[in-house]
């Protein structure tokens, strides 16, 4: 069974924070730098899943995909209570 995208995330960022920490031997960091690349690549693979079934839900009936201008308040910095950093 595949993982969520969110569990493959947290995967990641564990991945990352114990290779900054350092701590590891060189085959330890290389076996956790693979994962890490393998679990990126699925997270790439599901977000590249997510865009295109956003397309097919956004397209006009000819398929043409249809544009909307985003609402500033939903832009990071706008105001909105999100910091630049809080946005993954």
């Amino acid at each position: 069974m595949k993982k969520s995208f969110e569990t493959s995330l947290t995967e990641l960022e564990k991945i990352v924070r114990q290779l900054e920490d350092g701590d590891l031997s060189l085959e330890e960091s290389l076996k956790l730098f693979e994962n890490g690349v393998k679990l990126t690549r699925e997270c790439r693979e599901r977000l590249d899943e997510a865009e295109r079934r956003i397309e097919v839900l956004l397209a006009d009936q000819k398929g043409n995909p249809v544009l909307a201008p985003l609402e500033t308040e939903e832009l990071p910095g706008s105001g909105n209570g999100l910091e630049d950093d809080e946005i993954y």
